[in-house]
């Protein structure tokens, strides 16, 4: 099937965003790879910033798919939830061609509040956070939130890690990490 210009733009800048950066990235070179000319991207996408939220959307809603589809396979133990999110993430840090989380890179790059780009970012970061909240508050523990977030820590601090050491590193100690933690809110008192 043929592919519509707005579609090779979109899978164009995609993976030019991700392996090269969304500052690195201009619209010429977006247009060359894909194949269109600028006018073809304009009519597609109002701007190169409407383009990047495009492409966060997409990438967000893929990790949100695919997020769900772990957890359906482990079923309703929140231990095992959250053993399987660290691992979903471990294992794409461990893939070959992993340059980073694509919501944390951008992050990096796009400071400004209110880029759209931003946005899409800051959202789906506050989904992932709830999604994990949800698994730890199912767990007989004080602290589900605090547990929460330092489980989230392991995972941000994990696909940054990457970045300087690579998948051999201290990313190889996430799901460790994770169980340790978990280990240790399920072992403290309850708070009355």
């Amino acid at each position: 099937m043929k592919k519509t210009a707005a579609t090779r733009v979109f899978e164009a800048a995609r993976d030019l965003f991700y392996h090269r950066g969304i500052r690195a990235v201009g619209v010429d070179e977006i247009v060359c790879k894909a194949g269109v000319t600028k006018p073809s991207l304009y009519r597609a996408f109002a701007s190169k910033d409407d383009l990047i939220a495009a492409c966060l959307e997409e990438s967000g809603r893929e990790s949100r798919v695919a997020l769900q589809a772990t957890l359906e396979k482990v079923g309703e133990d929140p231990r095992a939830q959250i053993r399987a999110v660290v691992r979903h993430f471990a294992s794409k840090v461990a893939a070959p061609d992993f340059r980073g989380c694509a919501m944390s890179n951008t992050a990096v790059e796009i400071p400004e509040p209110g880029h759209p780009g931003r946005t899409v970012l800051e959202n789906c970061k506050a989904d992932l956070r709830a999604t994990i909240v949800n698994i730890t508050r199912q767990l007989d523990i004080a602290r589900p939130e605090e547990l929460a977030d330092g489980l989230l820590l392991i995972i941000e601090g994990g696909m940054a890690a990457h970045h300087i050491f690579g998948s051999q590193g201290p990313c190889m100690a996430m799901v460790a990490t994770s169980d340790a933690l978990v280990d240790a809110h399920l072992g403290a008192k309850i708070e009355v």
